[in-house]
């Protein structure tokens, strides 16, 4: 992120009050009557957050997440925006020496504000994205004590809520410029402060007479990307009233390896600014030999550089400091003319797009680097390398796309339009946009000089299923312009990274380094021509995914389903009448409708049945009984579902398909549809089937042809391997077995092997397992493992409804380290039940462990020897400050797949009462919701920061495990 080096944020401290209950002045709030504390009709207040946020904290409302207290909290269309009006007052330190100046910087209010400090008044103008930057060197005290007062306005049309609900309320929001999800979605019930409040970062900083303002930094290459360069172009502010003779330099260096820095680049430049003037400057270009570059993730390293701006005023010293992390890389795409859709290429090799949509992190904008962190951490271990930020959501803000700097996630970035609220609603509203066409000019070009220096970020886009209106369209086309560097070649014109001729430096430019494309249907997405061609957004028969008339066009920006959560997150989230799962409703034609409960329908639930396409997913596995049952099977619907999406598309991969994001990952609230993890931070079995099936190298099963394929998305040749496919029944043996070896597979490329015949077999079994496994010949790592459970044509998973009554022995060891208050647990976990023989090698896993067995061997069992030594191998792959190794056994005389085994990390409480949530979260995993064959070790890393105080204990439930089992505690 962007950081003065002289600032400070002011994020704690703060008061609130409604405006109508307070009886003084701003002006009075900051000189004689200031608030002295959380006294009424003052409470405490979160900033950066919204009103609504502030109220929730001082349970002055209730949790408009919870169950269905949002109807409880009276809607700004009601009240009137007066009732959402409110005081926000702090005081902060800053005392000046001769020649410095002080800024107060508002990075974001929705939607307008009175700002008084020590008595002064300014008055901010309206936009919810626009960075406000007040000089107020003049205004502050002398002793360095500062009253500041902030009097909040909700936007200028809020709307009101229509009894139906719908697609953004009213759509009067989409008058102003703000977020347009706040009226309702069908995935979101509405927000009633509209978002209103001091949402993002208020900070002071101090300069000296010579400010630095929105430096944009610039990546060119040449010689195929061997040699780069560095172009840079700065706003710099004398506010002094003498001319400042200054010193400027530049200086980037990189940490190539843990504690080791190198000084790339230092430079610096003489130059004189008159007094009272702001200039624009641009830097000789830095050249830069063999680079490290920035890759997307599954690409590369996200190799950063750390870019520091300084500037010396002569008889001042230090007057400003900039810094700013930056990654070398070249973003291109074109239409492809094979498949009609947009085909990335990041540093000249191209990049299967699989991501998610996302609207924002919390629907109060209780927004956090915390929360950001895990939030984008959850998309990297996803294995995708885009997020697409929707326009009806926010523009992100600085953190977010910091952590995607780090992950490697792409990021697609709308501007505030949607086809729901500007012009193709229903009915149709607001067909020429925001009311004021310039503010919301102003917005998107201050949106870009704020976020334009991230590698993450790879392409701007006008609008959510709609373009702005033709004038803003226009400007925003010749304002992100191309630099003729960046503009997408044929391919056989030129080779990639030959730098031509320039009229000007490109960092000259608003950006001129990302396409900007006018909607998210036009272009080489969805159709290109801007129809609805996007979705479908309900469930699907898992095989469909792979057929040939699924989905005609290259590139879906939008393709969604289903996302229950787990029990626990239901039950956390929702009273005990929220409990009852839906009722399952037979129609005439055979099909199931499912009707849920007032508050999963409030939260925007999704069925598992698509009558008259569709039978009912979840029933598939037998009645629900309860909750518990009904969300566990749910969880295997969500991992079949998600996996079979990304490998359906994937198996097209150039064929008919450049790329696909999914709608959506998450929710900004407890809403029951299209998430891979809960807004409490709990990932659902989708989320690990993504993991699964967009993992860079891919062994996988083609439903529609039961054609085993290999994915190879990387830029290099994969050669002496072999695969392994085994099919397990539910007696516990193996009818079927097949090797294939010393094969090679080509970059980027998708090759079908062999067909997996087992169906066509001699009375194949009704439900049955099959795990596939890519491994490298010469050491026996596995580079993919993937398992499935499938039943015959037409038929279903009831027979696993009894297998639950099977008891699979289980052994665990495991390994902790903490740090401070973070916990790292290594675990391996094995099916010690008996298998049969065996032709297959020893396979060891490659997931980031040291070489441990698998233990499929010829043998029948595990024996003592060979747990002796795998107990030595687990023991030497754990170092550091850690406690000591522990081995815990679950008993079971049965043999068989461990079937669906589900880790979660809890607080070690006794007696908790009935929907108590005792999960610690956020929890990463590096695997969960797997299935072990008989003899199979599964390696799995878990990471989590625990509260002060508790002691974490790490349980295991499983389909052969339903009342969960302690597998480690905490000492």
């Amino acid at each position: 992120m962007a950081e003065q080096h002289r600032k400070r944020t002011l994020d704690s401290g703060w008061l609130a009050a409604r405006s109508t209950e307070v009886q003084f002045t701003g002006t009075q709030l900051t000189t004689t009557h200031p608030p002295t504390g959380p006294t009424s009709p003052w409470m405490e207040a979160l900033v950066p957050a919204t009103v609504l946020a502030t109220l929730v904290k001082n349970k002055v409302v209730p949790d408009p997440f919870y169950g269905l207290q949002n109807e409880h909290i009276i809607d700004i269309a009601d009240s009137g925006r007066d009732y959402y009006t409110f005081w926000f007052f702090t005081t902060f330190n800053c005392k000046l020496s001769n020649n410095e100046h002080c800024d107060l910087n508002f990075r974001g209010i929705n939607y307008s504000a009175d700002v008084y400090l020590n008595g002064h008044q300014i008055v901010l103008p309206k936009g919810m994205f626009r960075r406000h930057s007040i000089h107020v060197t003049d205004i502050l005290h002398a002793d360095g004590t500062n009253l500041l007062a902030v009097l909040v306005h909700p936007p200028d049309h809020p709307g009101r809520i229509p009894p139906k609900g719908g697609q953004g309320g009213d759509h009067e929001i989409g008058k102003d410029v703000a977020t347009q999800y706040v009226e309702g979605w069908d995935w979101m019930a509405p927000i009633r402060d509209r978002n209103t409040g001091i949402w993002d970062e208020v900070s002071i900083s101090v300069t000296g007479p010579v400010k630095i303002i929105d430096p944009h930094l610039v990546s060119t290459f040449s010689d195929d990307y061997k040699k780069a360069y560095l172009h840079t172009t700065i706003e710099l502010q004398n506010r002094s009233s003498w001319t400042a003779e200054c010193s400027l330099s530049v200086q980037v260096t990189i940490e190539p390896e843990d504690s080791i820095f190198l000084v790339e680049h230092l430079q610096s430049q003489n130059l004189s600014i008159p007094a009272n003037t702001r200039v624009q400057y641009t830097f000789p270009e830095l050249i830069f030999s063999k680079p490290y570059l920035w890759w997307p993730n599954g690409m590369g390293k996200q190799s950063l550089y750390d870019v520091v701006i300084n500037i010396d005023v002569k008889g001042f010293g230090e007057s400003d400091s900039w810094s700013h992390h930056f990654g070398f890389r070249k973003i291109e795409s074109h239409i492809d003319e094979a498949t009609g859709g947009r085909l990335f290429k990041v540093n000249g090799e191209p990049i299967f797009i699989r991501g998610g949509n996302w609207i924002l992190s919390d629907g109060l904008l209780r927004l956090s680097k915390k929360r950001y962190s895990s939030d984008i951490k959850f998309h990297a271990d996803m294995n995708f390398n885009m997020i697409r930020c929707w326009g009806g959501g926010l523009a992100e803000r600085p953190e977010f796309y910091h952590y995607c700097d780090y992950y490697g996630l792409l990021v697609w970035q709308e501007f505030w339009i949607t086809g729901d609220v500007d012009g193709r609603g229903d009915p149709v509203s607001n067909p020429d946009g925001p009311l004021d066409h310039d503010l919301f000019l102003f917005c998107a070009r201050d949106t870009v000089k704020l976020l334009r220096n991230h590698p993450s970020l790879a392409l701007w886009v006008g609008g959510n299923e709609q373009i702005p209106p033709a004038d803003i369209n226009a400007a925003l086309k010749y304002d992100l312009r191309l630099h003729p560097y960046f503009e997408s070649k044929d391919e056989s014109s030129k080779p990639v990274g030959d730098l031509s001729p320039t009229p000007s430096d490109p960092s000259q430019y608003l950006d001129g380094t990302r396409i900007y494309i006018q909607g998210s249907m036009w272009d080489g997405f969805a159709d290109g021509m801007g129809n609805f061609t996007d979705g479908p957004y309900e469930i699907q028969n898992p095989e469909d995914f792979f057929k040939d008339d699924y989905y005609k066009y290259g590139f879906n920006p939008e393709v969604g389903s289903v996302g229950i959560p787990v029990a626990a997150t239901i039950r956390a989230t929702m009273p005990p009448e929220g409990w009852k799962i839906p009722l399952f409703k037979k129609l005439p034609n055979g099909y199931v409708e499912e009707v849920p409960n007032a508050i999963w329908e409030y939260h925007k639930y999704i069925p598992y049945s698509k009558p008259n396409k569709v039978h009912d997913q979840i029933q598939l596995y037998g009645d629900a009984k309860d909750l518990d049952d009904f969300c566990l099977k749910a969880q295997l619907v969500n991992y079949i579902q998600y996996r079979a999406l990304l490998e359906g598309w994937t198996s097209r991969m150039w064929s008919k398909y450049t790329g696909v994001l999914i709608w959506k990952t998450q929710n900004p609230w407890t809403g029951l549809r299209g998430q891979f993890y809960d807004h409490l931070l709990d990932q659902t079995a989708g989320f690990y089937g993504c993991r699964c099936a967009a993992e860079p190298i891919h062994v996988q099963l083609n439903l529609a042809t039961y054609l085993i394929e290999v994915v190879n998305t990387t830029s290099k040749e994969l050669s002496n391997v072999a695969i392994e496919t085994s099919v397990w029944d539910l007696e516990g043996t193996r009818p079927y077995y097949s090797l294939n070896e010393n094969l090679s597979f080509l970059p980027k490329k998708v090759a079908p092997i062999i067909e997996m015949k087992y169906p066509k077999s001699k009375d194949p079994k009704p439900v049955y397992f099959l795990l596939l496994k890519l491994y490298n010949m010469s050491d026996k790592s596995v580079i993919s493992r993937n398992f499935y459970w499938l039943h015959l044509s037409g038929g279903d998973y009831k027979l696993l409804e009894p297998y639950r009554e099977k008891k699979i022995p289980l052994k665990i060891t495991s390994k902790v380290s903490i740090e401070e208050s973070v916990y790292n647990i290594q675990m391996h976990v094995t099916n010690s039940s008996e298998r049969p023989e065996s032709r297959s090698s020893t396979v060891r896993p490659s997931d980031g462990f040291c070489g441990t067995q698998s233990l499929e061997t010829p043998h029948c069992s595990v024996g003592k020897e060979q747990e002796t030594v795998l107990f030595k191998e687990i023991h030497g792959c754990f170092s550091g400050k850690s406690d000591g190794l522990k081995v815990t056994e679950i008993k079971g005389s049965d043999a068989g797949v461990a079937f669906f085994l589900q880790i979660s990390v809890h607080t070690s409480k006794k007696n908790s009462k009935e929907g108590e949530d005792t999960r610690i979260l956020p929890v990463h995993y590096s695997d969960n919701y797997f299935s072990l064959v008989p003899g199979e070790t599964m390696p799995i890393n878990i990471s989590f920061e625990a509260p002060q105080g508790v002691t974490p204990q790490v349980l295991l439930h499983g389909w052969n495990y339903n009342g969960g089992e302690l597998i480690y505690e905490v000492v």
